[in-house]
Parts: structure tokens; C-alpha cells; sequence
């Protein structure tokens, strides 16, 4: 037991995980409860599972396709996506050797991408090979309905407002226009439109229940309240687009109950984050391997389960921003002024606050996707794992980097910043900074998606020359790293500029394990970058945790229920020799045996030179991993930004959006994410006198002028065309 007065925050994570472990020993009958998490990435499903102290004790994940037979045509199957979440949800269950009656809840997120199905659940094939159905889903990073973008947008409707001004060709709304435009319309009319996160729950549960994640955020859905809106979806914006077909089937009907019952006895309703949709369904029950009386939460996209898995941690050191919010702040209200940046493929950035904050360029603010109440932001990038793998796959120099990184057993991100502290030494330069000194590299090879918000935006390098050494890719690589880091800064400023407060940016996904990138993203923004306890994990765990959150609701306010009658006798009769300690080996009987030394799972990153004041810790890994991968590039931070979901062929409730639930549930989020997140640690940004932050203020302002400039002389061109035109 730790002393009166001492914070949890400064325990080490070995020390807190066996502090709950030996909790958990006390009072085994709370310690018996389970949660799974799936999450569904770009190129991957994922699920882990956790006790209800938050140490996750299996880990599977397994890679999913994505097609592209035209340029930015990318579509996936839904089914492909069912089966590989159905098996790792069994190979968690049966690695963790959890017994299967005592897992109470599952949460999932998935990136936004529109799903299609028929009037009878059937996929519909998205194209360009519209034959075949197999291919369902419009991938969020397709680009085709670029000019169904650009006609929404010209509308300058309200609901435009609060996605930053404009809508992104990687939302749902323009994607649906282009299949209006391009399918059959007595096709079209049958079609069911899905965000993939509330597919998954209603594959789960056989319930049409909506996030107001999916809808709120991607799909242009105001909250009740929120600028007069009465009905939700607005029914001039609809019209005005030509989609009368979602006004006619779902988003208009006056006043709906908070609950519909539909004709073929469906229900409709949308949640907040983790809140209790229903039981397992007994088909998708079997499917999973998971008992009937495990309760779904409400699902998310996918970066908003990294915010959940990682903004409530406690850091290893004491940071006075944070600290003061926890003696001035209560319940969900801690988390406003953390930034999650969830780094994966592409990067998102999410901020909460209370009060709505308009930014350009960046998504939001969305009303009650979180909490109740408060305001979620949404910024992002649309390449930054994608463009360090870019990078380094087309320089000549990149079979060589494969060999030297392999021979030394290292990831190429760590070789190639070691080779920069080497090249620091034979070069005589200052610092790791200074090798780039003249290298200005502008990396939106994907488009900007903040706060510029055009997805013309290309990539500019200025400094290139004809080597083509490993040592040239070293320095190209920081070049990327810096642009990141920079970019980071510039999205940052404006949301303070507009009125967020951010003090702390929580990271997640691969990139935490590259130090470089890490210390330059603190000293490019100026504040501390809390890395999470779970590295690679941080969103799948978020998941999870939204599991737990459902599964408290449910306990609370379902009592007397089949389910609850269900869950009690599954914890009757425990045989504690029987059940998996919370670090996976061994059983409950041996906590009182164990040290306080245990090694967490996905602790901190690699530390190198440039880096020493991250704390490196072990890395090993006490569970079984599955598909487990290496490199900083994998997508499993999951690319967030596409679609979103919702049928038009059914009633969906809408009256009540704002006020069906308790306005404290925010705060049952936060007490599931304070208990269970665990520690994370710091990395300080240098002092604001330190050479390398002066370097790299002055190159910040070239790297605007070079965003400034490439707009500039695509318009001057422009101008030319449209009069050699006339």
C-alpha cells in the first residue's frame, strides 16, 4: 500500500500494476471481470482483452485488404472485416485463458469508412466494379467524390460550420452523392449506409443504434439544440444537395421519440461514447466466441479511441498544468486542454473542451461525441506513418538502409537516428537539428487536411541534391520528421489562436517508439508529449475501455435483468487457481508472491542520444502477440477520417439527441479511463533558449511561407489556364 498522501502518478507502472494486482487478490470477485476491444485500422482488425484494472492480457491482430483497381477507388469488404475481427477476438479470449462467462463488455472503433448494404443486409458493391458486392465499403482515404465535395461545399450551409468550414472528400456525405450519381437508382434506393464503427455494433447486437461519433462528426448530423436544430439532419441541406432520398426514408421526420420502434420492430437511438447499445446478439455471439450476456458500448472512430486510451494517464513526473486541472477540474471536465494526437498512417489530432470553439480547417466542434455536452475538435494529417514510409521506400539508398538495420537487429527509424548522431560527430555539426539546417521539406504529398484544408496541397523539398548515400536518406528522414513536427505546431497554434487551451499533447501509435520524432514534436510545439503505457495498444485499449464503460452503465441501471442474473451466476464458485493474473502467467493465487518490478507491455520508446529524456524501460511483452509489428509505420493507430454512418431506408430516432442520456455520463467515461489508463511518460521540450528550438522557430516560418506560396503560384497558374481557355 502506498503511503497517505502519495499520488498514484508518482508510482512507477510496475508499482501500480501490482498494486492492482494485489487488490485484485483481495477481492476476486470484482477481479474476475473482463472487456474485449476491437479496432479496425486501414490495413488491419485488432482485439485485445483486459482485466478490470486495465492491464491488457492478450493482444491479436490480423491484416485485412484494401483494393484499388482505379486511382483513389479504395474499397475493403465488410465481410473480409467480420471474420478477421471474429478471430482475434477468439485468439485473445483463448491466449488469455480468460474464462469466457466472465467477459462482461466489448467496445469497438473503426476508421470512417462508409459501409453499404441493401434492404436486406446484403452488401452492395461500391465500384468502380459495381458487380461485385464482396467490395462494400468505401475506404476513407478514396478520393473519387472530389466534385460531389465541391458541390456540397459551394452550398455554405450551417451544418458546414461545424466541420470546419467545409467538408472533406473523405467524409460520408460526398461519398453517398457519388454513388447516387453512379449506381442504378432503384439500386441506390435499397441502399443502407453504415459509418464502419456502428456496422460493427449492429453486427454485434442486431440493433440500429448510432453513434453521435460517426454521425456528428462526418456526416454532418447537428445535435438538438445546437443552431436551432430540431430535427438532426437538416432537410434544406439535403434537398439542396440532391439527396432527398435521406429526406424522405430517415433524417426528417419532426420530433422522434429518443427511442423509435420501425415497422420490422428495430430500434433507433444515438449515443455518446461507450454507452450501453445492448447485449451480444446470439448469432454474433457465437461468432465471437463471447458470452450472451456481454453488453456492447457505443462505438467511435477510430482516433477518438485512442483519446479514450490515452488522455486520462498519469505521468511520470509532475507537469503544473495538469496537475492544477485535477485540484480545479471534476470528472470528464480533467480531459478538456489534453490534446490526443493519434499517430498511425495519418495523424489525428482531438481536443475537448466545454464550450463550442470554431476553427478553420479544423473538424468540429461536435457536440456530445465524447460527453454530453462538450465539444470535441478534429485536426489531422493526412500522411505522416505514410510519409516517413515514403520517404525512406523511394530513395536509392533504401535496400541498403533494409540491410544495415537487419544486420544491427534494429528498426530502420532507430538506425537511421543513431546514423544522424553519427553524422553529428563526423561532421562537426552542433546537433542532430542543425544536419537539416538547410533542408526545408514541405511533406503534404496526400493533400492537407489541417488547418489548410485542401486536398490539392502537394509536397515542396527545397535542398535536394544529386546524393544518393544512406547519409542523405538520414537527413531526408529528419526532414520528414521536422515537417511532422512543424505541421503539428501550425495546427496547434490555431486552435489556441481560436480559444482551446492545450497544455499537453498525449501520443499514440508506433511513432511514440521513434525518439527523434518525438523530441522534435516537443520542441516544435513547445509542450510536453505524454507517451502512453500501451505504445502500439492505445487504441484497441481505448476500446476496451469503452466495453467497461458499457458494461458500469449497465450494472447500474439493469439490475433485475436476464443479463445481470446471467453475469452474477457466471461468478459464483470461482477457483482462483484457474484464472490468469493480471500479467498474463500464472494464477491469482500467486499475487502475493509477485514483485512490484513487473515490466509493463508497450512501455516507453527506444531512447537514442538525441533523446535522453525519455526514460527507456524493458520492452517485453508478458502476453501472447499475435501479427505484432516492429515498425513505427504500422497503421494501427488507424487512419480516422472518412465517413460516417447512417441508413436511409429506416426510421432513426432523433428527438432527445441531446438530453436522452444522464448529463453526468462524461464523467462515468472518465472514471473508466482514470482507473484504468495507467502511467505515461514525459518528454519535456528543451528551454526556449536552446539552439536547436531558435533553429527551429526560424525554419517554422518558412515552412508557412512555403504552405503560403505553393497556394499563391497554383492560383497565378491557374489564371493563366482559365484566359489561354477563353
Amino acid at each position: 500500500m502506498r503511503h497517505r498522501g502519495q499520488s498514484r502518478s508518482s508510482l512507477s507502472i510496475a508499482q501500480q500494476r501490482f498494486m492492482s494486482q494485489s487488490m485484485a487478490a483481495i477481492s476476486l470477485e470484482q477481479a474476475m471481470i473482463y472487456y474485449v476491444g476491437v479496432d479496425v485500422g486501414t490495413g488491419s482488425a485488432r482485439a485485445c482483452i483486459i482485466d478490470n484494472t486495465g492491464n491488457i492480457l492478450s493482444l491479436a491482430e490480423k491484416p485485412i485488404q484494401r483494393e484499388e483497381l482505379k486511382p483513389n477507388y479504395i474499397t475493403q469488404s465488410s465481410q473480409e472485416i467480420w471474420q478477421s475481427i471474429c478471430h482475434c477476438v477468439k485468439s485473445v479470449v483463448r491466449d488469455s485463458g480468460v474464462p469466457v462467462e466472465r467477459i462482461h463488455g466489448i467496445g469497438f472503433d473503426a476508421t470512417c469508412s462508409l459501409v453499404v448494404v441493401d434492404d436486406e443486409d446484403k452488401e452492395v458493391g461500391v465500384g468502380p466494379v459495381f458487380a461485385n458486392n464482396d467490395q462494400n465499403i468505401v475506404l476513407w482515404m478514396d478520393h473519387r467524390a472530389i466534385a460531389e465535395t465541391n458541390e456540397i461545399n459551394a452550398t455554405n450551409d450551417k451544418c458546414l460550420k461545424y466541420v470546419g468550414g467545409q467538408m472533406s472528400v473523405e467524409m460520408e456525405i460526398p461519398k453517398i452523392k457519388w454513388l447516387k450519381n453512379n449506381l442504378p437508382k432503384e439500386q441506390f434506393d435499397k441502399c443502407k449506409f453504415f459509418d464502419l464503427a456502428d456496422y460493427l455494433t449492429f453486427k454485434a447486437t442486431n440493433k440500429d443504434t448510432r453513434s453521435f461519433c460517426s454521425t456528428v462528426c462526418k456526416q454532418g448530423l447537428i445535435p438538438i439544440g445546437v443552431e436551432g436544430s430540431k430535427e438532426g439532419w437538416s432537410k434544406d441541406f439535403l434537398n439542396t444537395i440532391n439527396l432527398p432520398e435521406l429526406v424522405e426514408n430517415v433524417f426528417c421526420q419532426d420530433r422522434w421519440p429518443a427511442t423509435a420502434t420501425a415497422a420490422d420492430g428495430t430500434t433507433h437511438s444515438f449515443l455518446s461514447a461507450g454507452e450501453y447499445v445492448g447485449a451480444l446478439d446470439e448469432e454474433a455471439a457465437e461468432e465471437l466466441g463471447l458470452p450472451v450476456h456481454c453488453v456492447v458500448g457505443s462505438g467511435v472512430i477510430d482516433a477518438y479511441a485512442g483519446w479514450v486510451g490515452t488522455v486520462a494517464a498519469q505521468t511520470d513526473v509532475e507537469l503544473p498544468d495538469l496537475a492544477e486541472a485535477d485540484r480545479t477540474k471534476k470528472g470528464i471536465d480533467r480531459a478538456t486542454g489534453r490534446l490526443a494526437a493519434v499517430a498511425g498512417t495519418s495523424t489525428c489530432h482531438i481536443a475537448l473542451s466545454r464550450d463550442p470553439v470554431f476553427v478553420n480547417g479544423v473538424w468540429g466542434p461536435y457536440r456530445d461525441v465524447m460527453a454530453h455536452g462538450f465539444w470535441a475538435a478534429e485536426g489531422g494529417q493526412s500522411c505522416t506513418g505514410a510519409l516517413l514510409a515514403h520517404v525512406m521506400s523511394t530513395h536509392p539508398a533504401f535496400t541498403e538502409l533494409s540491410h544495415l538495420s537487419d544486420a544491427a537487429n534494429i528498426s530502420k527509424f532507430d538506425y537511421l537516428n543513431s546514423r544522424l548522431e553519427t553524422l553529428v560527430q563526423q561532421r562537426g555539426d552542433r546537433s542532430v537539428v542543425a544536419l537539416a539546417k538547410h533542408l526545408y521539406f514541405y511533406g503534404d504529398y496526400h493533400g492537407n487536411r489541417s488547418p489548410i484544408a485542401d486536398p490539392s496541397m502537394r509536397a515542396a523539398i527545397i535542398g535536394q541534391s544529386m546524393d544518393n548515400s544512406i547519409d542523405d536518406l538520414a537527413i531526408m528522414y529528419l526532414g520528414a520528421c521536422e515537417f511532422i513536427a512543424q505541421q503539428t505546431r501550425q495546427i496547434v497554434e490555431k486552435m489556441c489562436d481560436a480559444g482551446h487551451q492545450i497544455s499537453t499533447i498525449f501520443m499514440s501509435g508506433g511513432q511514440c517508439r521513434n525518439g527523434l520524432l518525438m523530441r522534435l514534436l516537443a520542441d516544435c510545439t513547445g509542450l510536453p508529449i505524454i507517451i502512453p503505457r500501451y505504445i502500439d495498444a492505445a487504441v484497441v485499449f481505448g476500446s476496451a475501455l469503452l466495453g467497461a464503460v458499457a458494461s458500469e452503465s449497465f450494472n447500474s441501471h439493469h439490475a433485475k435483468s436476464e443479463i445481470t442474473r446471467r453475469r452474477k451466476s457466471s461468478l459464483t464458485n470461482l477457483d482462483p487457481s484457474s484464472l490468469p493474473s493480471a500479467s498474463g502467467k500464472g494464477p491469482l493465487s500467486q499475487l502475493g508472491k509477485m514483485k512490484p518490478d513487473l515490466p509493463s507491455p508497450y512501455t516507453a520508446p527506444h531512447a537514442t542520444s538525441s533523446t535522453s529524456q525519455i526514460a527507456a524501460t524493458s520492452g517485453s511483452f508478458p502476453f501472447p502477440v499475435v501479427g505484432e509489428s516492429s515498425e513505427a509505420i504500422t497503421e494501427e493507430a488507424n487512419d480516422s477520417e472518412g465517413p460516417v454512418s447512417f441508413k436511409p431506408t429506416r426510421a432513426t430516432s432523433q428527438e432527445g439527441l441531446a438530453t436522452r442520456n444522464p448529463p453526468n455520463n462524461g464523467d462515468a467515461l472518465w472514471d473508466v479511463m482514470y482507473q484504468m489508463t495507467g502511467g505515461g511518460k514525459v518528454v519535456r521540450p528543451s528551454p526556449e533558449d536552446d539552439p536547436d528550438r531558435v533553429l527551429l522557430n526560424a525554419k517554422y516560418k518558412i515552412f508557412l511561407d512555403m504552405a503560403d506560396s505553393q497556394r499563391r503560384y497554383r492560383e497565378a497558374i491557374d489564371k493563366v489556364e482559365k484566359a489561354i481557355a477563353k
